[in-house]
């Protein structure tokens, strides 16, 4: 990671979602100048008069005269719409601007946009990201980045404004294949702890005081600490949607099919995930695998 130096900038940020609205605002307390864009006006609206910054009614009206572009939208189609559709952001931005993708699609896309921008004089530099909807409101999500190295060091002390650990893995698309190998691990290590915690229950085991215990040997883990309680509890409204994770194991499939990568793991927890969703639970937070286990008896 590179010395990082404050760089007061301005700068436009399409997407307000539950990640994006609060990075966003950070962007302002970091003392920039924020210009957004969302699909729906009101919610851009409702955001400019909260932090004080300013909205565009379409892409291409947000990055008029930004020095740096940050988006986090939904899939490839969205990011597709927003970069190079009608009004995209793409055909207001100046010779140099810096475009900044936070959103986790494939690592296709991202070429195919990083070309785009190329054509243009626009720089274009992969940076999903991973620490979930409190990681976005208190600034301190873990951001991996492909793409230039120019654009890039250009970028990280920008994105220092709502991320803790930044780093760029290579060319365009190391920064999705690395949010790839994020989900993959994220995959297993919840379908094990929904395991553990829901033979300890068939067990009659106190929950929380075993965790207690192998939490801090070798079993324990971000998932473990930070989700443990609220699966004991039932309770499923934490974190990052079911419906996402899904979309995103399908381009961890999609991209080993590729490269010949085995993930059997990976395969099966994404059908577990298809059964929670069968439940009603495609919004419930990933930890929800355990309500699979629980209706199963």
């Amino acid at each position: 990671m590179i010395a990082r130096e404050k760089q007061m900038a301005k700068v436009a940020f399409l997407g307000l979602g539950v990640m994006g609205y609060p990075m966003a605002g950070h962007l302002v307390k970091a003392g920039h100048e924020v210009t957004v864009y969302n699909r729906t006006t009101a919610k851009a609206e409702a955001w400019a008069k909260a932090h004080g910054g300013s909205f565009g009614a379409t892409p291409e009206e947000a990055v008029q005269g930004a020095a740096f572009v940050m988006a986090c939208v939904g899939n490839d189609d969205d990011l597709r719409t927003v970069c190079v559709g009608e009004n995209g952001a793409f055909a207001g931005m100046s010779e140099g601007t810096i475009f900044v993708d936070h959103t986790t699609v494939s690592a296709k896309v991202t070429r195919e946009m990083y070309a785009a921008g190329k054509e243009r004089g626009v720089s274009f530099v992969d940076a999903p990201i991973s620490g979930g909807q409190a990681g976005a409101e208190n600034g301190v999500l873990s951001i991996m980045c492909g793409g230039d190295v120019v654009a890039y060091e250009a970028a990280e002390p920008v994105m220092d404004a709502y991320g803790r650990t930044i780093k760029r893995l290579g060319e365009s698309g190391a920064g999705q294949l690395t949010k790839m190998v994020n989900q993959i691990c994220i995959a297993g290590l919840v379908q094990g702890l929904s395991e553990g915690l829901h033979f300890a229950e068939k067990a009659g085991l106190d929950g929380r005081a075993v965790v207690e215990v192998i939490s801090g040997g070798a079993a324990g883990s971000w998932q473990m600490a930070n989700r443990y309680e609220t699966m004991i509890d039932d309770e499923f409204d934490h974190g990052f949607a079911v419906d996402w994770m899904r979309k995103d194991l399908g381009i961890c499939l999609a991209t080993a099919n590729e490269n010949g990568a085995s993930l059997p793991v990976t395969a099966l927890v994404d059908q577990f995930y298809k059964d929670v969703q069968k439940l009603g639970g495609g919004r419930w937070d990933t930890s929800s695998l355990i309500k699979r286990l629980r209706a199963m008896g």
